[in-house]
């Protein structure tokens, strides 16, 4: 873990994941910063895969106690930093506490707030890629992966099937591990609605080719294991065959992309529309800012395409410094 200067001498936002240093945010967050007005640093903070729980609750303590420690954008360790520190939480929003997991920590006057931010910022993503009438087709969602990303897109689409929206009829979430998928399983029990959810144990990619095989036509099938990105590799193996017509999406937009790779090579023959995730890194750290900084920023729009631009051209800039 980065050593963290205490106290800090300027307005800082935390980024808490695995290999912050190769994120573009570290490119794109100071040119932000300059269209915004705000005079604020971001400072990245690595910690291994469910590291030990003192290590969350090191950095929770140090954005709590340091005034100008203004909060952080959580991506990977969402759920265990929860886990891990959820005593040193003021308060928790309404999706943190149903979901058991922090993607933002931010504060209001003396109080630490955790948010889960997820569930909007994943449900804009998916928008700009998949409009709400192609669920009328009867096309269906596949999430690979149990994790904190998933779990928010699952909530995402259960919340428009509640709210009466367009929604795909059969939503299949998997995962390698049983236990991931007990706690979404739990989270999903809030929500009433009639959408048939399966969870299925899939230890090993060739159980979710298999998965992948049986979806209908036109279905969403969603990377949300961190494969391709903090590990390489996908979640399925190059034999998986994509539905015809479907809509693909990586949450990663740098690593490997496997995932992405495996997709692309179909696309023609399937008729794939296909998604990294770099649409949902734009709205996951815009919402996170707004949030910890206390600023409006609209998820669409002239002031929205603007920021959306500076990213890109700072996302191809080159590395410069250590």
């Amino acid at each position: 873990m980065r050593s963290i200067p205490d106290p800090r001498s300027v307005p800082t936002l935390y980024f808490i994941g695995v290999t912050t240093a190769q994120s573009s945010i570290m490119r794109v967050f100071p040119r932000w910063a300059e269209v915004l007005g705000l005079e604020a640093e971001i400072v990245g903070v690595d910690f291994a895969l469910h590291d030990r729980p003192e290590r969350y609750r090191r950095i929770v303590e140090h954005i709590k106690a340091d005034p100008l420690s203004m909060g952080a954008l959580v991506t990977t360790h969402k759920l265990d930093l929860l886990e891990a520190a959820r005593d040193l939480f003021d308060a928790l929003g309404p999706y943190a506490a149903r979901l058991g997991e922090v993607s933002c920590i931010s504060k209001q006057e003396e109080h630490l707030i955790g948010s889960a931010m997820d569930p909007i910022s994943s449900g804009l993503a998916l928008d700009t890629f998949v409009p709400e009438a192609h669920w009328a087709s009867g096309a269906e969602a596949l999430i690979l992966g149990a994790g904190g990303s998933s779990l928010a897109l699952s909530v995402n689409l259960l919340e428009r099937a509640q709210a009466g929206r367009p929604h795909p009829p059969r939503i299949v979430v998997t995962n390698r591990s049983p236990g991931r998928l007990e706690e979404m399983r739990q989270a999903h029990r809030g929500l009433d609605v009639a959408v048939n959810v399966e969870y299925v144990h899939a230890p090993v990619p060739e159980e979710n080719d298999r998965v992948c095989l049986d979806m209908a036509p036109g279905s969403l099938v969603a990377n949300a294991t961190g494969l391709g990105k903090d590990r390489p590799g996908s979640p399925l193996t190059d034999a998986a065959l994509f539905p015809q017509g479907g809509r693909v999406w990586d949450f990663n937009y740098r690593g490997d992309l496997h995932f992405l790779e495996q997709a692309r090579r179909q696309k023609d023959e399937a008729d794939l529309t296909i998604e990294d995730g770099w649409t949902y890194f734009i709205h996951g750290w815009t919402r996170v800012i707004s949030e910890v900084f206390g600023i409006e920023i609209p998820t669409s729009g002239p002031e929205f395409d603007k920021l959306s631009e500076v990213a890109s051209r700072a996302r191809s800039a080159p590395m410069t410094g250590g």
